[in-house]
Parts: structure tokens; C-alpha cells; sequence
């Protein structure tokens, strides 16, 4: 065997060989042939890719990644491309995954985790575990039973359901298919009356909960949509009217009965506390302000007598800082001191992320894409073996950590890398 300096040397010589001019036509090959071969990734991704190796049934699917493709296949490029982006460079949109990996679980051992209970209470109403379905608009874009199918999977293994004011069904539709009162996703616009009309109907439908978005407050730049786009050989028009704003937001189900005159855009860069306050004043329901990253925020959210936060980056559509939910989670946990529970997205796509964000203080998680990749792939029996297959994973998470119940996941259990 070469000794150290032996193999040193050698290596040197042949780096030098691949960049000299003599082999500049061949330097690579060169480099490829002799030079020691990277490690391959240790463990590898085996979720086929070719369309003849695809599952064809929601069983098959072993994580929640085996669905994504079947929903690329299946869902028309534009729509899949307006789920799949990120803004920009999509650095925020790669970070809600590599920070999990900044957060170390701490397994426990010679714990009875037998049985283990998932069951957690969020705003005083218990649910069989703390996976929330994110709201996610226009769902029909994925499969003709939209929001409905996702209502039903969310009643099958009683989850949160949270519905987006860009739902392509009512919220009454989709709460009668859920078959419990479910939570509403608001966007301000720049015109109260609107918020004001679509809070007094989904508060007489028996919604529990307003969570007001507030991280749109600009455009956004969805290159991975405008990728796909052009491939889409559909006309656009047949289901999008573009003649106006107004015209357009009358295709969507909680738009279809309001005055819109006046209404600029479905976000506003002007909303401040303010805007809760009078919320306050007009509703019962619970109020929530999701897409809070700062600590300072969820301070200013406690004093302005908001029920919850939901800290998220919009599952990295709305801004490209590059910061992960999961990193911004502690410091908005010590800054809350528990006076009001906190969900978070963004990301989630393993039991042990979920555990992760768990131990660290969170009440609850929402998903999204996930499920929407089972939407596309296999309509209803899509989500629910989505959502099946993170409580799977979740409970074993749990029995990993020593944690027989949801309280017993504390701060001790995971540790920043």
C-alpha cells in the first residue's frame, strides 16, 4: 500500500495532468477516469421516477414522496407549477427542508411507549393528533373533488381542516363534508368590506377560527410556475376570465356574492394591527395571524389580544429570506411563554420533523403539499394515505423520543445540531 504522502502526491499529479494544456481536450475525462470517485449518498432515494415504475395505488406508497410524481403526471404542467413553486431562487423553499436538519432528536430509552396517544387540543377542541391540513387554494385545480375529497380524508382521521379564501368550493361545502366545524383562512385585500363579508358567512356556518395571512404583502416572483407554463397546451380562459381582477375572483366560490368594485388586489401591503382590531370587533370567532417569522411579531400579536400565531413562510411562496419556519420557531416560543398556542408549517413532510417542531414548543403542525400531491394522484384516498402515512410515522417518532403522549415532548427531546 502507497503510504499518506505516497497517495498525496499522487492525487496532486494527477489533478495537475486533468488541467494541463497538454489535456485540454480531455482534461475531464481524464479527471473522471483517475481520480478516487465521490461517496454516493448515504442513505439513497429509491422513489422510482420512471412513469412505468409509478405506484398506481395510495397504498403503495411508502412515504409521502412516492405521490409527488403520480400528481406531476397526472395534474396539468400550470397547475402543478402554481403548487410547486417557491419565489425567486427558491432558496426558502430548499431551506424548509435542510433545516430539520440543523435539529438533532435525543431518543429516550426503557420507556413504556406501547401505546402510544397522539391526541392533542387546539383552541378547546380535541383532535387525534396534531397534523393540520393547511389551507391550499383553488384544490379542483388538482382533482375535480377539490376540497371536498381533502374534507372527507380530514374527517377519516379526524384532522384540523383549514380552507383557503381561494377554496374552488363554499366553505359551507366543504364543512358538510368534513362533518365538524373547520377553520378559515383569510386575505385581507384592500378592502374591508370583502374581509367583513366573507368572515359574517363562514362565522354563520359554524367556523371556529379566522387565521388572517399576513406575510402577501407584495407580488412574487413564481419562476417555477412560469417554467411550466408554456408547456400547458390548455386554454387558460376557459376556467380563468382575465378581462379584470373582478371578473376573475367571481370563478372562485367566496368571491361569487360580494361587491369587488374597488378591489385592487386579494392581498394588502397596507394591513396593520389595526385591521385585528376591527376584526375583534366584527366576530366571535377565534383570530389567528399566520405567516409571523419574528419574535417581535408574536409579542405584538399577544398584546393585540390575537387567540393564536401560525408561524409560516407561506411554504416558502411569499418571501425568499432563506430562513426556515423550524429555525424561526424557538425564539418565537420563548417570546410567547406559552400565553397562546402557536402552529407552524412550511416543510413538513416526515414524523420526525413533526416531532421536532413538537418538542420545541409548537401546538400543532400544518401540511400542505403533501396532501396535495394525494389529491392529484388518487383523488381522496390520495390524502388520506398521505395523511395516514405521516401519523404512521409520527407515532414511531413519538415511541423514538420515549413519549407515550403528545405532552410528553418537551425541549430536552431535540437539540440544534
Amino acid at each position: 500500500m502507497p503510504s499518506f504522502d505516497q497517495a498525496a502526491n499522487r492525487r496532486k499529479f494527477l489533478q495537475f495532468l486533468a488541467a494541463s494544456p497538454l489535456f485540454a481536450s480531455s482534461g475531464a475525462a481524464l479527471a473522471e477516469t483517475l481520480l478516487p470517485k465521490p461517496k454516493l449518498p448515504d442513505p439513497l432515494m429509491w422513489a422510482p421516477q420512471e412513469t412505468a415504475q409509478l405506484i398506481k395505488t395510495p397504498k403503495e406508497a411508502i412515504n409521502v414522496f412516492d405521490l409527488e410524481p403520480v400528481c406531476r403526471q397526472n395534474v396539468p404542467p400550470a397547475h402543478f407549477g402554481y403548487m410547486a413553486s417557491g419565489i425567486d431562487d427558491e432558496v426558502t423553499l430548499r431551506a424548509n427542508r435542510e433545516g430539520f436538519l440543523k435539529f438533532q432528536l435525543r431518543p429516550r430509552r426503557l420507556v413504556d411507549v406501547s401505546k402510544v396517544d397522539m391526541s392533542t387540543n387546539i383552541l378547546g377542541v380535541k383532535y387525534d393528533s396534531p397534523i393540520v391540513i393547511a389551507p391550499v387554494g383553488g384544490q379542483r385545480s388538482f382533482h375535480t373533488d377539490g376540497e371536498v375529497a381533502t374534507a372527507k380524508a380530514a374527517k377519516a382521521g379526524n384532522h384540523l381542516q383549514i380552507l383557503s379564501t381561494a377554496t374552488s368550493m363554499s366553505f359551507e361545502e366543504v364543512s358538510a363534508a368534513r362533518g365538524a366545524p373547520i377553520w378559515y383562512q383569510l386575505y385581507a385585500s384592500n378592502k374591508w368590506e370583502v374581509a367583513e363579508a366573507m368572515v359574517k358567512r363562514v362565522e354563520r356556518a359554524g367556523c371556529l377560527a379566522v387565521a388572517v395571512t399576513v406575510d402577501r404583502s407584495g407580488g412574487r416572483n413564481q419562476e417555477t410556475l412560469f417554467r411550466l407554463r408554456p408547456s400547458d397546451t390548455r386554454n387558460c380562459s376557459d376556467c380563468h376570465d382575465r378581462s379584470s381582477l373582478a371578473a376573475n375572483l367571481k370563478t372562485r366560490a367566496m368571491y361569487k356574492d360580494i361587491d369587488l368594485s374597488g378591489l385592487t388586489n386579494t392581498q394588502s401591503s397596507a394591513m396593520t394591527w389595526d385591521f385585528f382590531k376591527r376584526l375583534r370587533k366584527l366576530t366571535k370567532m377565534k383570530i389567528l395571524a399566520k405567516g409571523i417569522l419574528a419574535w417581535e411579531d408574536a409579542v405584538l400579536a399577544e398584546k393585540n389580544g390575537l387567540d393564536g400565531i401560525i408561524v409560516s413562510n407561506h411554504g416558502a411562496r411569499s418571501e425568499d429570506s432563506g430562513r426556515a419556519t423550524i429555525d424561526a420557531l424557538p425564539e418565537i416560543v420563548a417570546a410567547v411563554k406559552g400565553k397562546m398556542p402557536i402552529l407552524v408549517d412550511s416543510g413538513f413532510r416526515r414524523g420526525t420533523d413533526i416531532v421536532k417542531a413538537l418538542c420545541m414548543g409548537a401546538t400543532a403542525v400544518c401540511v400542505g403539499r403533501p396532501y396535495i400531491w394525494g389529491l392529484g394522484a388518487f383523488g381522496q384516498p390520495g390524502v388520506e394515505r398521505a395523511l395516514e402515512l405521516m401519523r404512521i410515522e409520527l407515532y414511531g417518532a413519538m415511541q423514538q423520543v420515549g413519549a407515550a403522549d403528545i405532552k410528553h415532548l418537551v425541549p430536552a427531546m431535540v437539540r440544534r445540531a
